[in-house]
């Protein structure tokens, strides 16, 4: 390798800082993350900001570490010819090896007058945007909530708690991952802080309108405020770069997290396919992500073959107000199983969880390469054997 190598990671989220700090166990690389704000975003709480109990940021200080040098700017292109990105305030910075890491964000709703009518929320300037929208509605005003996801259930148990008039839209089923016993649980609590669930076949959002949201069956929801959960896209800085994605966009790569167009090119979390078998957009799989994005980036510098991704669930968590929550446990390859934690429990192991998110970033800073105990998931091969074509993909069933 050279005396030394430049490693430029695009994006300071989950992925992002994992990586970042991960790459500096090695004294003889320059590390340089490019983020276009200059505060670590807490996307798993941005449903509290919206709901006022929290502001979701934290500073870079404190899950950064000090010899990564912070770019506040946006990557507008990569030049994998040159080694370069280009930056929004025209600057261009040079890299021996680049971590694609942007993230997620709200997908473009494809839905009529959604676009104009509904307040995303997939990033922190959309919950922001919303957060003083919801303070000026009347107290009375009907709330509604489109997609039944972790962050739809999460934003209206949030406002219903806090007294509003809240209807969730499910376009299918309440919580589509968790089993149905888990559900049941979720229901019930919904029900208990006065949140209308509307779910089905029937329950697909077809218009929105300034006052009301219509629905497949016909029916029209009235609706002061409408929240838009459902579905998150990834930015097209690949695509717009000429580096292969698959359909939703993130970065194609092998096993080892490579792009399939560059050695040079690595990518880790949502934006990230590995063998177009992409995991669960989640902090749960960007903290695994980031950390073996690096690792793949050091195991080339140091000469040696990079390790193929191996990453682990163990649960997904949902917060049900600050009062009640649910710790959905799972099987090693995502899938949930019958067990679950609920109520007042459940939040505190909701929060527990929240705030053990910056301590692993902040524990990675301080000691990079030390921490390897992620959960694996033994059943991807047979996933990639099928894919393949050699063997059936064998899953664990819900029950």
């Amino acid at each position: 390798m050279t005396e030394n190598a430049d490693v430029v990671v695009i994006g300071g989220g989950y992925a992002g800082v994992m990586a970042a700090n991960r790459l500096t166990q090695r004294d003889d690389v320059t590390v340089t993350l490019i983020n276009p704000r200059p505060a670590f975003v807490e996307r798993i709480r941005l449903h509290q900001l919206v709901g006022g109990s929290h502001d979701a940021v934290l500073e870079y200080r404190k899950v950064l570490a000090a010899g990564v040098d912070l770019v506040v700017d946006t990557v507008t292109r990569i030049d994998a010819v040159q080694r370069g990105v280009t930056l929004a305030s025209g600057g261009t910075v040079g890299y021996d090896y680049l971590i694609y890491a942007v993230g997620s964000g709200s997908a473009d709703p494809s839905v009529p007058g959604a676009a104009e009518f509904a307040y995303p929320l997939g990033g922190l300037e959309e919950a922001q945007r919303l957060r003083p929208v919801v303070d000026a509605a009347p107290a009375t005003a009907a709330v509604t909530v489109v997609g039944a996801g972790p962050t739809g259930i999460e934003t209206a148990a949030e406002l219903a708690e806090e007294g509003r008039d809240v209807t969730l839209l499910c376009g299918g089923a309440l919580g589509p991952y968790l089993h149905p016993r888990g559900r049941r649980s979720v229901a019930k609590r919904l029900a208990k802080l006065g949140v209308t669930v509307v779910e089905g076949p029937d329950s697909k959002v077809t218009e929105v309108t300034r006052d009301s949201v219509r629905l497949s069956g016909g029916r029209e929801v009235p609706s002061k405020v409408t929240i838009w959960t459902a579905g998150f896209g990834v930015p097209d800085l690949a695509a717009r770069s000429g580096l292969t994605t698959d359909a939703l966009g993130r970065l194609l790569t092998d096993e080892t997290l490579t792009s399939v167009d560059d050695t040079r090119i690595v990518a880790a979390g949502d934006s990230a396919a590995p063998s177009d078998l992409p995991y669960r957009m989640s902090c749960q799989a960007a903290v695994q992500l980031g950390p073996q994005a690096a690792q793949t980036v050091l195991s080339r510098l140091a000469g040696e073959q990079p390790a193929p991704v191996d990453v682990g669930f163990v649960s997904q968590c949902v917060s049900l107000g600050r009062r009640g929550g649910i710790f959905q446990f799972a099987s090693r390859n995502d899938t949930a199983n019958r067990y679950y934690v609920a109520g007042w429990p459940g939040a505190k192991v909701k929060e527990v969880i929240c705030k053990s998110i910056p301590w692993q970033m902040a524990y990675e800073a301080r000691k990079p390469g030390a921490r390897t105990w992620w959960t694996k998931d033994a059943k991807r091969q047979q996933l990639l054997d099928a894919k393949r074509g050699e063997t059936p993909a064998v899953t664990e069933p819900a029950a």
